[in-house]
């Protein structure tokens, strides 16, 4: 079955993850904590992929970090299960935060296990504190969609 995404420009993390026995919990179904580790695995993926690393970031002297994340369990999922990461940006307000968005597919039967969102926060690298977002960052932090989060 194909997958199907909410956003037809997302980006697609490179390599899909496989839960392994240890991301299960004692239900035996992925524990809540490992998805925000794939969310945040995608979101990396998609900054690198803009060119916006870590070093790219310190050069700049912002970085994003969370405020907020909004996660919507849709469908359990089970140790051996192939799982599709996918992010896009929402909205930028064009000064200080953005919304990321994300979903995660299950491609055995195209279903949608997961979606949520970010509200990620521009920072000056070296005091902490939020400051207006770089030109650099207006120009690939750019919203795709309607910017809306299907629910």
């Amino acid at each position: 079955m194909s997958e199907i995404w909410d956003v037809a420009a997302e980006h697609v993390h490179p390599l899909p993850v496989t839960v392994q026995p240890a991301d299960t919990d004692e239900m035996g179904h992925t524990n809540n904590v490992v998805y925000l580790g794939w969310l945040e695995r995608v979101a990396w993926s998609h900054s690198h992929a803009l060119g916006m690393n870590m070093e790219r970031y310190r050069a700049l002297d912002a970085g994003c970090v969370a405020r907020r994340n909004e996660l919507d369990y849709l469908a359990p999922t089970f140790a051996g299960d192939e799982l599709l990461l996918g992010t896009w940006i929402i909205d930028n307000d064009q000064r200080i935060t953005m919304w990321r968005g994300y979903q995660i597919i299950r491609p055995s039967d195209g279903k949608t296990v997961m979606r949520a969102r970010t509200l990620w926060v521009c920072v000056d690298m070296k005091r902490g504190r939020p400051r207006r977002q770089p030109p650099e960052f207006l120009a690939v932090y750019k919203p795709v969609g309607d910017g809306s989060t299907p629910a």
